[in-house]
């Protein structure tokens, strides 16, 4: 199988006091990692984004040790990659979104959606633009590909300070017609419109756009899928409800969208997919760096 994967790359600099800042490859990286680790070496991946001149040889060695890895749609750029920083608050974290880069144009993408499925993450929020994903959705729906949209920071602003605030999404709708699989926290969900819609509301909204599935994370409490069918949802619970999750969290997300979109074109079953989806984020989280990476490996042939 072949996966596109579309989405910012950006370095993650984390402050604390007393210490030297501590940099690290992320963003869209999480994801092509999680499914290069999922995939097997027969398979393909093929990321699609830009990065800082400076740091275009590190990224490509990082990848070098995935053989299934494709680089062919990672281009560099002279803009600066995007960085994201994390400042300790004292009552939690303050991130802040800085340098942020330009969206992929289309001409960056089309080559690479002969593929079997495609993960769109909006790591920044402006990742693409909508009539970037007007001309995806053109190109994949004759051939019925997957097509699976990670919210993500979609719903997300950036104040004159970098750092981030929720507002809503005026053209949600169009964000979300005609796409398999659209996948957003609670938070995220509860901010998504103009009328600050309820869940339950906005599942129904969701079906007339065409979504099969739509995938609302709760964190350490699991995840609910709907499933549509026959202008309609099913509600799946993923997870006991219970806390699952000890360990860093940032980019768990990420992974649940890579696992889901995996395990989804090779089964065919949104149930499915979606608990598998939440056991690879729920187990990622227990381990730091790359050794993340080897765990979510040891779950390729779960069942």
């Amino acid at each position: 199988m072949k996966y596109t994967i579309i989405g910012h790359f950006c370095i993650d600099i984390r402050h604390a006091e007393g210490q030297e800042e501590q940099r690290s490859y992320a963003g869209i990286l999480n994801s092509v990692k999680a499914m290069a680790s999922l995939a097997s070496d027969a398979d393909t991946i093929y990321p699609v984004f830009g990065v800082g001149e400076r740091d275009y040889f590190g990224v490509k060695t990082a990848l070098a040790a995935y053989a299934n890895v494709d680089i062919g749609g990672i281009y560099s750029s002279r803009e600066e990659s995007n960085e994201v920083h994390y400042f300790p608050n004292g009552s939690g974290t303050t991130v802040c979104a800085k340098k942020i880069s330009a969206p992929i144009p289309f001409s960056k993408i089309e080559s690479f959606l002969n593929v079997t499925g495609v993960l769109v993450n909006m790591i920044s929020g402006s990742d693409i633009t909508v009539d970037t994903l007007d001309e995806i959705r053109m190109v994949v729906r004759a051939k019925s590909t997957p097509v699976h949209l990670d919210i993500h920071n979609l719903t997300l602003g950036v104040n004159a300070d970098a750092t981030r605030f929720r507002r809503p999404l005026a053209d949600w709708r169009r964000w979300c017609f005609m796409i398999n699989s659209v996948q957003m926290n609670a938070e995220e969900a509860l901010g998504l419109t103009t009328e600050h819609t309820e869940i339950d509301q906005l599942v129904t909204q969701m079906v007339p756009l065409m979504v099969q599935a739509l995938c609302i994370t709760h964190g350490e409490k699991g995840a609910v899928i709907y499933e549509m069918q026959h202008k309609s949802a099913t509600v799946h619970a993923i997870g006991d409800g219970s806390a699952t999750m000890h360990g860093d969290t940032v980019g768990s997300g990420d992974v649940f969208g890579a696992a889901f979109l995996h395990r989804y074109c090779s089964a065919k079953n949104i149930v499915d997919a979606g608990r598998f989806a939440h056991l690879v984020a729920s187990e990622s989280v227990r381990a730091c760096g790359e050794d993340k990476y080897s765990v979510i490996a040891g779950l390729r042939e779960t069942p």
